[in-house]
């Protein structure tokens, strides 16, 4: 008994580290597919598809030999991933005889993935731009012609467009209707959440949300929006719970991990920020975001060195951005480098000139120089922007 309990555990482990792998390359691949590298990006999912054969990773796949123009590779790999899993690759080849100008092939491929779990809202197909050069063909049309969407799913994405609009009273009205023809039902609670949140109503949402993803198999859309009411009732401690829900169940999204560690920092947990924000450099190791809470989460935890180091990389990399500057000048603040600090906030504010306290810590940074005078001309700039702080400065330092 106790060697079939060890053998479940080590099946359960390898399992889950594999399930973990294929995520890994996904977002690797998808990272290079972005940066403009999808030969790069193929490369990355043969290796993986040479230990796992994931559906997602065909799918993936199929997205950068599109970009190469290689159609014929792209239309094997949806194939290979409707094999193992029946319609995951339909909406894809519906694409790609789009792109072919193929409009009957299109729309054959195209309502398959309508029958499929792969199924999308109609919004997400109006907008790709895989269906422009077909969207005047007869076939386009008559496709149209059909009543794709339940009831349902059209006053759930009618309310979604209220709520993102602000239409407050239509988007309670709507709800009304939800809520008496379809009780009880996981869409009407989602969807009472969505008012409650456009209502600023951030507490009732978490409460509802947090039983409808009770369960062990959640709808991961239902997730996301626990998080982010979480997030508006400034519970992210709860948040941080729900972001690591999403990621252990697979879902294939790199900025799950930013968001956890937006979380982290708000909780004073930098260790944990950081190994996320880590995490997402690897995939996207310029990005300024992610390069700027680097930096900020070394600044909190008292490694202005290696602060500087990830503000420096940010400047390299976007050296026209005066948030760039403000980082690491404030870096230099903290540690009292004031010439540096001085440096940086003078960059920052010739690209953007109306940043009270930006004009604030420079002032305070060249009094510490003992240039008293340029420091009393930035506090009455930073007075006259609006910072209030500087007028303890001017009654201190520039009143004689």
């Amino acid at each position: 008994m106790k060697y079939i309990t060890l053998l479940l555990l080590v099946l359960f482990i390898t399992v889950g580290v594999s399930g973990q792998q294929v995520v890994d390359n996904l977002l690797k691949a998808r990272a290079e597919i972005e940066s403009g590298n999808p030969d790069a990006a193929i490369s990355t999912l043969n290796r993986s598809l040479a230990m796992t054969r994931d559906p997602r990773l065909f799918t993936e796949r199929a997205e950068a030999y599109i970009l190469i123009g290689d159609y014929s590779s792209a239309i094997s790999d949806y194939n290979k991933a409707n094999e193992l899993s029946a319609g995951t690759g339909e909406y894809g080849l519906a694409r790609i005889y789009s792109l072919k100008r193929d409009a009957a092939t299109a729309m054959y491929h195209l309502t398959l993935s309508m029958k499929s779990p792969d199924k999308k809202t109609e919004k997400a197909i109006m907008l790709d731009p895989a269906f422009n050069v077909i969207e005047n063909s007869p076939e386009w049309r008559q496709f149209w012609k059909k009543n794709w969407y339940n009831t349902l799913e059209k006053d759930i994405s009618q309310l979604e467009y209220y709520t993102e609009t602000g239409k407050g009273e239509e988007s309670k009205e709507l709800l009304s209707e939800i809520k008496a023809d379809y009780p009880d039902v996981g869409e009407a609670l989602y969807a009472e959440s969505l008012v409650d949140i456009s209502d600023g109503k951030y507490t009732d949402a978490v409460r509802v949300l947090s039983g409808l993803t009770a369960g062990t198999s959640v709808n991961p859309k239902y997730l996301r929006l626990l998080a982010k009411a979480q997030v508006l009732a400034s519970n992210a401690a709860g948040a941080s719970v729900t972001y690591s829900r999403l990621i252990s169940s697979g879902v294939a999204d790199a900025g799950l991990y930013l968001s956890r560690a937006e979380c982290y920092s708000k909780t004073g947990e930098s260790d944990r920020a950081l190994t996320d924000i880590v995490k997402y450099l690897d995939y996207y190791p310029d990005s300024k975001k992610a390069l700027s809470m680097a930096g900020r989460e070394e600044v909190k935890s008292g490694d202005n060195l290696k602060a500087l180091e990830y503000f420096s990389r940010n400047l390299k990399l976007h050296p026209g951005d005066p948030e760039c500057y403000i980082d690491r000048a404030n870096s230099y603040f903290i540690s009292r480098s004031w010439k540096w600090a001085i440096d940086d906030y003078s960059m920052s504010l010739d690209l953007d000139p109306g940043n009270p306290q930006v004009w604030l810590n420079k002032g305070i940074s060249l009094l510490n120089e003992g240039k008293t005078e340029d420091a009393c001309h930035d506090f009455r700039v930073a007075f006259r922007l609006g910072n209030k702080r500087a007028t303890d400065y001017i009654s201190r330092n520039c009143i004689k």
